[in-house]
């Protein structure tokens, strides 16, 4: 891999790894994040992913060269080129297991596509945000299908509109991350997100992440019919009686020893 580092485990990592370009993202770059992500998610072996950006910036959005490059294809080739976002963004989203996002320095663009795109996000106190699309005459399209539903409508009108920079306590008002921490602490929280993902069982982890997409736009009736047929079935399977069984013989499931 020329852009990412990927470091294989139960907790996978995955680090953006263009420091003089401050992480900026090519076609290449999204091409090798599908890539990882992909691979990761056929490995029964993976039980949390964390991602992390080298050098002084998470990612500051899309590589300029590369898009105005793009803005010169032809109609259906610059279709093409523009999935690619799209086809990573949905590969972080639909990653199996948990993905924690530790950001720090500039957070721009597509990178806070791919921020919103992970299942749990720490970012740096001193972190700098900003959707910066309609500054450079494009918009923040494809990276929307996953903004929205953290930040709303409302504040995308706000900061999409004025491109305005916006600081860690902003994001974490509007639903962008979960917390905001020193930098130097950064990573020792998202280590510890994954600790308390590793004390739970691994199936139920991907059961319940698979659970929250399946209920959106569902009536009442089919959110109730498929949340009992969902535990159900994993109160009757062996990791869940395991689950129970170890919670009342007062020890530690099977899988909670494990690294």
């Amino acid at each position: 891999m020329e852009h990412i580092k990927v470091v294989e485990g139960a907790v996978a990592r995955i680090v953006l790894n263009r420091p003089g370009a401050r992480n900026a993202m090519s076609d290449l770059t999204l091409l090798e994040l599908t890539q990882a992500f992909q691979g990761l998610a056929a490995d029964d072996a993976v039980r949390a992913v964390v991602v992390t950006g080298e050098g002084q910036d998470f990612c500051a959005g899309a590589d300029i060269e590369w898009m105005r490059r793009a803005g010169r294809l032809p109609p259906a080739e610059g279709r093409k080129d523009a999935r690619l976002l799209a086809e990573m963004l949905g590969a972080v989203d639909e990653c199996p297991v948990p993905v924690v996002v530790a950001a720090h320095g500039n957070i721009f663009g597509g990178g806070l596509g791919l921020l919103a795109a992970c299942d749990i996000a720490f970012i740096a106190e001193g972190a700098k945000l900003c959707f910066s699309e309609c500054r450079l005459g494009i918009i923040p399209a494809i990276i929307s299908s996953w903004i929205l539903p953290k930040i709303g409508v409302a504040n995308a009108r706000r900061y999409y509109l004025t491109a305005e920079a916006f600081g860690a306590k902003e994001a974490v008002a509007m639903g962008l991350a979960h917390e905001a921490a020193p930098a130097e602490e950064l990573c020792a929280r998202a280590d510890a997100a994954c600790r308390n993902i590793l004390k739970n069982g691994p199936k139920a982890v991907r059961a319940a992440k698979a659970l929250l997409p399946q209920l959106a736009g569902l009536t009442a009736e089919a959110r109730v019919d498929l949340t009992i047929e969902t535990l159900v079935r994993l109160r009757s399977s062996p990791e869940g009686q395991e689950g129970l069984t170890a919670y009342l013989e007062k020890r530690l499931a099977k899988w909670a020893d494990q690294p």
